[in-house]
């Protein structure tokens, strides 16, 4: 769907562009937007490599599961279908602690390890669990207390403050997953 949506933008644009003669804006616009994507991945490729890097050794070193035993009394409350020291929990504590440290795109191969972990004991087949429904909900709303990808973001634009943001970070992070708590709950006591 997303792709028809950047298509369509596109050809609005062309012609626009065409309409009002302005071709040679439209086509300055898609080459440097193109140099500025380039040099943003390239900044952000090394913040990334650090903290996924980073993320590893703390899986290594136990750091992920001495974080799923302090998050246990929390996660077990809201996926009770997974023990605290099962293999789905841990993941699950390594992708909370990696969108903690607001590591954003880092924190996807430790989403889809919980997914995968998760639906080995999926006792509903292909169809997910209500711990699978909420672990989704948590990870999309993804608190942050060090938004380490949006400072990073904020520091390549120019930003002079990256961190200046962080007490915004903290209350909507934590306002979008009280929210997103409730509302899940409240469909899973319907459903």
């Amino acid at each position: 769907m997303i792709g028809y949506v950047w298509f369509l933008m596109v050809i609005i644009s062309f012609i626009c562009a065409l309409c009002t003669g302005k071709m040679e804006n439209l086509s300055k616009s898609v080459l440097d937007g193109a140099d500025h994507a380039v040099s943003l991945v390239i900044s952000m490729a090394g913040v990334m490599c650090l903290w996924t890097g980073m993320m590893k050794i703390a899986d290594r070193s136990g750091i992920t599961e001495k974080m799923s035993k302090i998050m246990s009394p929390l996660l077990s409350r809201v996926m009770p279908e997974y023990r605290s020291d099962s293999p789905a929990m841990k993941a699950v504590s390594a992708n909370i602690t990696a969108n903690i440290l607001g590591l954003g795109n880092a924190a996807t191969p430790f989403g889809l390890a919980a997914m995968r972990e998760m639906q080995k004991t999926n006792q509903l087949g292909s169809q997910p669990n209500n711990s699978m429904i909420m672990f989704v909900v948590i990870n999309t709303a993804s608190l942050q207390i060090i938004p380490t990808t949006i400072a990073a973001l904020r520091q390549a634009a120019g930003s002079i403050s990256p961190y200046s943001i962080l007490p915004h970070i903290w209350f909507t992070s934590l306002l979008t997953l009280a929210a997103g708590i409730v509302i899940a709950r409240i469909f899973m006591l319907r459903g």
